[in-house]
């Protein structure tokens, strides 16, 4: 090896962890930003259509947080036989129907920007017209007034609804509402505090958008609010803090050992001109919480024990990261003759998933279907597949004609979903010869590990779509260096199959030499080949490839380890 090829397993020793997919911090692109913004309606009504109405709990507890502002006998709205109520963001109806059922006297103008949420609250077995008008309307676009007559609302309840907005264009949204509450109306208002446990995921999973404000794996978004941005927010809008806490619960998941720490804000608003103290008053707070008095606008922490939340099992799930069976679905895959269900990330959350290993990608497809027509690659030999992400099918595929198969990822959440595809889609026979292990490239222990179980080391080696991320290259070619046979006797292949994207050949071909490996042939899809060797092309030469070259963009690179 060469001085530059002893300096690169240098720098790689020193690196503890390496993934194929970029480890960088800068949270969501600028696109993604624009296009979460632009299709944020898109979203929400892909979520309802998936969750119907199950993500969250019914709000039962709206009666003991908040019963006297519902309740006609109310000072704020004393001597009146019907009460309005806006309640924003009326997804499911998870606060409508509840209400209605708890207070006669109330009235409930639901509006949402989903078209399938307001769907869902008209086609619920309680919905009544006499009781609820459901209407769609965009907040930070549409007047609020043409729907519902000026100053003429007596409560307004914002659970959970906000955080779903721009930061910039919550003030938007507040005016709307300013509109057609009463001068002595209120708003009641809950959702997401900073330092939730889901705020802190967010940020290890890279999908920062702004300062306190995250995409989920839906494409949904979430804003953490801070005391001070609330009440900054709404003052400037023309309200008053009447109320003023945020509360903090331990959630448990036994069967997971997981305790959550959740925090949410929750605060009532009035307009400034009509506001009046009420000092002590604190929403969301079990009677047996003793506090000091103190001023109208009411700032403690407060931690809460019998608090009824309305986050359901679903929320808790997509909250804390706990992959759940639906967010998974299962494609098929034919491959001349081999016929696999694969279980993958859906497609709804493959755009904001960090990891590459949850998708099947299409550089795998053609070198399954490469080593399906062409057994003799792998027929007799130890096979080793790097990267090979939840599908596996090139290693499922090898194991049909090799002695012995291992597919490793360095993702485990890619090799929990491998190890279920393989199982499913494998007789016992086969099983017994395709092993997954994680390995981490260029970790000396997970090599370690990998070349105890071929203690000779692997006569062909295989490689889908794991050169597009520049730092992951070196690494590549070192952990291939290692485990590769050393073997005179044969020829022992390094065989990659991708997409040329943020890493160009000369610099993969580079990268090789230092290693000792050296390109002996290539194919580009749709070209004619040149090398004199011809060893890629003739993998093609029988069969019709029309349906399995997805794309003119597949390059396979052939490399051998110099003798």
């Amino acid at each position: 090896m060469d001085l530059n090829g002893q300096q690169a397993v240098e720098q790689q020793r020193e690196t503890q962890k390496i993934q194929i997919y970029s480890t960088s911090s800068t949270g969501v692109s600028p696109f993604w930003r624009e296009k979460y913004e632009k299709d944020a309606k898109k979203y929400w009504d892909i979520f309802y259509k998936k969750h119907q109405d199950r993500f969250f709990k019914d709000r039962h507890y709206l009666d003991k947080e908040w019963g006297q502002y519902f309740s006609v006998s109310s000072a704020c709205c004393e001597g009146e036989e019907r009460k309005g109520v806006l309640e924003v963001g009326c997804g499911a109806g998870n606060t409508v129907f509840p209400l209605i059922a708890t207070y006669p006297n109330v009235f409930i103008h639901a509006c949402d920007f989903s078209p399938r949420a307001v769907n869902l609250v008209k086609a619920h077995k309680d919905f009544n017209d006499d009781r609820v008008a459901a209407f769609v309307c965009d907040l930070t676009a549409d007047d609020l007034s043409n729907h519902i007559s000026p100053s003429s609302v007596d409560v307004v309840t914002m659970i959970f609804v906000l955080s779903a907005v721009s930061p910039e264009k919550m003030s938007l949204v507040l005016r709307n509402v300013k509109k057609v509450l009463k001068p002595t109306g209120c708003v009641l208002f809950r959702d997401y505090a900073t330092g939730d446990l889901a705020q802190e995921r967010f940020d290890c999973k890279d999908k920062k958008i702004s300062e306190n404000f995250y995409v989920r794996g839906d494409g949904t978004r979430a804003f953490y609010f801070s005391n001070e941005f609330l009440t900054s927010t709404f003052k400037e809008i023309g309200f008053d803090v009447k109320e003023l806490d945020v509360c903090c619960k331990q959630v448990e998941n036994r069967s997971r050992d997981l305790v959550m720490n959740r925090r949410w804000v929750q605060a009532v608003f009035s307009l400034s001109e009509f506001a009046t103290p009420e000092a002590g008053l604190r929403a969301g707070l079990p009677d047996k919480v003793k506090t000091q008095p103190g001023p109208k606008e009411n700032r403690s922490e407060v931690p809460v024990n019998d608090f009824e939340l309305d986050f359901s099992e679903g929320v808790a799930i997509d909250m804390f990261g706990i992959s759940p069976s639906q967010d998974n679905e299962i494609i098929k895959v034919d491959v001349r003759g081999w016929n696999f269900k694969i279980k993958v990330l859906s497609k709804e959350f493959q755009h904001t998933c960090k990891s590459t290993g949850l998708m099947l990608w299409e550089s795998a497809r053609l070198m399954a279907s490469v080593l399906a027509e062409n057994p003799a690659i792998c027929a007799g030999k130890r096979v080793l597949e790097l990267g090979c992400g939840c599908g596996g099918i090139c290693s499922m595929v090898a194991v049909g004609s090799a002695n012995l198969v291992v597919a490793t990822d360095g993702d485990p959440s890619a090799l929990n979903l491998l190890s279920q595809n393989v199982t499913s889609n494998l007789e016992q026979h086969f099983l017994t010869k395709l092993i997954t292990e994680r390995l981490e490239w260029g970790n000396s222990i997970h090599i370690e590990t990998i070349r105890e179980i071929s203690t000779g080391g692997f006569d062909v080696i295989i490689g889908t779509d794991v050169t597009y991320v520049p730092e992951a290259i070196l690494p590549l070619f070192s952990t291939a260096k290692e485990l590769i046979s050393p073997s005179k006797d044969s020829e022992c292949a390094l065989i990659l199959c991708h997409v040329l994207r943020r890493v160009d050949e000369p610099t993969i071909i580079s990268a090789a030499r230092q290693f000792g490996f050296r390109l002996a042939d290539s194919w580009t899809a749709g070209v004619s080949s040149k090398s004199s060797q011809n060893i890629v092309s003739s993998w093609f030469a029988n069969g019709d490839w029309e349906h399995y070259i997805p794309t003119t963009a597949l390059n396979i690179m052939y490399f051998l380890l110099e003798k």
